[in-house]
């Protein structure tokens, strides 16, 4: 009987010792801490801030699928439009910190809380990885009595107010670029509001403005058909898609650079395992072949940094915007 008991007794703090340890481990059935070692386990949502067709849901469709197979799951695109993005990023921010949704965000998430739309900013995501910019890019009408940046100019200031720009919405990136634009050059401009840069465009190929300061991807189409042409781009050096159009520095115009960009994040409290596994995924998907490929057959401009660089870059953003806003007296 003594030995019965005292076998019992060995048994009953074995299994008590098991017990503790796996309370104080609190490990998921993977055998990982924090579910993170097997990460991911099923598939992916990108948010898509946008509309469908656009330049930032098809980045996020092409990025999607090159990043499938560095995750080895599937990554399924959702657009959530409204607010200049404020409403995907928001759901994005506002997400499960658990990597298994991730959002791509526009250059606006730096520009809303300057003007007024929300109270997002980027210090609200956790940075993955930047993918894309394009410079703003001053096109006109191909039979615009203006072939140069300093032809439009000089028109401009002879006809005060009378150049129509479209842009894609009040206090968007393509209305501060028009309006930098006028702040520089000391001119008057005409700034007419559109839902999108597309609607935009559209208007100015049907001659109802006179120009846009849109990204080149957003006109190439019509450039290739003879429709439009491109003055200058609001950049430090040129794109690869427009090789032969000079920068406003080039054409005569210091200008700061202003331009869209496109990057993926994961909401703030996403743990460090879960966003390493990401961003590795994600750079080497931007370096493939096939989606460089795809951006340059579409006028996107290919610009990767990791989560700590995207991070940097961000907080500058957020910071020349707010200053720039009350500069021109957009806030």
């Amino acid at each position: 009987m003594k030995k019965f008991m005292k076998s019992m007794g060995l048994v009953a703090a074995t299994a008590l010792m098991l017990a503790v340890a796996g309370c104080g481990n609190d490990k998921d059935s993977s055998g990982s801490a924090d579910g993170a070692s097997d990460f991911p386990k099923k598939s992916i949502t990108m948010i898509s801030p946008t509309s469908a067709g656009g330049g930032t849901d098809a980045t996020a469709r092409a990025l999607a699928a090159d990043v499938e197979k560095h995750l080895g799951q599937s990554v399924g695109v959702v657009n959530k439009p409204g607010g200049s993005g404020s409403v995907g990023m928001t759901e994005g921010a506002n997400a499960k910190p658990d990597g298994y949704t991730v959002t791509m965000v526009i250059a606006e998430l730096t520009m809303l809380e300057h003007m007024g739309v929300s109270t997002l900013n980027q210090d609200q995501m956790r940075a993955i990885a930047m993918i894309n910019l394009d410079p703003a890019a001053l096109t006109v009408a191909a039979d615009a009595p203006y072939n140069t940046l300093e032809e439009f100019i000089a028109y401009a200031k002879d006809h005060p107010g009378e150049i129509k720009v479209g842009n894609a919405g009040s206090g968007s990136i393509w209305h501060v670029a028009a309006e930098s634009l006028a702040k520089n050059a000391e001119i008057e401009l005409n700034h007419i509001p559109f839902e999108g840069a597309a609607p935009a465009v559209t208007a100015l190929v049907g001659g109802h403005v006179d120009a846009v300061t849109v990204s080149p991807a957003e006109v190439k189409t019509q450039i290739d058909a003879g429709n439009l042409k491109t003055l200058a781009v609001m950049s430090d050096k040129r794109t690869d898609i427009m090789p032969d159009v000079p920068t406003f520095e080039e054409a005569g115009l210091p200008t700061e650079t202003i331009a869209t960009w496109r990057g993926i994040t994961v909401p703030k409290d996403t743990p460090d395992e879960i966003a390493a596994i990401l961003e590795d995924a994600f750079m080497k998907a931007a370096e493939e072949e096939n989606f460089k490929k795809f951006m340059s057959s579409n006028g996107l401009g290919v610009e990767v940094k990791g989560a700590d660089e995207f991070t940097t870059f961000m907080d500058e953003n957020y910071d020349y915007y707010k200053q720039m806003f009350a500069e021109l007296g957009l806030n």
